[in-house]
C-alpha cells in the first residue's frame, strides 16, 4: 500500500451487524484497537447506527503480515440509547464499502457527539461496571 496514501476525510456509518463484523475482523487480525465481540453483542442497540470516522494510519510494525490500518474514531449508539466513543482499528478495504454519511445535517448532528459522548471506559465506570470485561 502506498504509504502516501491520504487519510479518508469521510463520515461512514455502519448499522450493528456490520459494527459486530468490523469488531470480530479486527479481534481476529489481532489489530491494537478494538472491543471484545461478545461485549459489542451485549450491548450496541441492535437497530443502532454507529459512525467512523478515520484519525490516522495505523501499522503494527512487528506484524508485516498485517496490512496497515486506519484507526477510526467510533461512536457507538447503546441498547439504551447512550453514545459513547471508542477507537477501531480497520482494514481500508472493510471501510471503503461502509455507507459515507452525505447529509450535511447528519454530518452537523453527529460531530458534536464524538467530543461530548463518553468513552466506553468512562460510561462503564459510571454504570458502576468494571471496565477490564472490554
Amino acid at each position: 500500500m502506498d504509504f502516501d496514501q491520504p487519510l479518508p476525510r469521510e463520515l461512514k456509518a455502519a448499522d450493528s451487524a456490520s459494527l459486530l463484523g468490523l469488531e470480530e475482523r479486527a479481534c481476529d487480525l489481532g489489530l491494537s484497537q478494538r472491543l471484545d465481540p461478545a461485549w459489542v453483542r451485549a450491548n450496541v442497540a441492535p437497530d443502532g447506527t454507529h459512525y467512523l470516522w478515520p484519525a490516522l494510519w495505523h501499522s503494527l510494525s512487528h506484524r508485516p503480515d498485517v496490512p496497515r490500518q486506519l484507526r477510526c474514531e467510533l461512536l457507538i449508539t447503546l441498547r439504551a440509547g447512550d453514545r459513547v466513543r471508542s477507537l477501531l482499528d480497520v482494514l481500508p478495504g472493510d471501510f471503503a464499502p461502509l455507507p459515507r454519511v452525505t447529509s450535511r445535517e447528519e454530518g452537523m448532528q453527529v460531530s458534536p457527539l464524538f467530543d461530548r459522548a463518553p468513552s466506553i471506559r468512562e460510561w462503564l465506570l459510571q454504570e458502576g461496571e468494571s471496565s477490564d470485561r472490554l
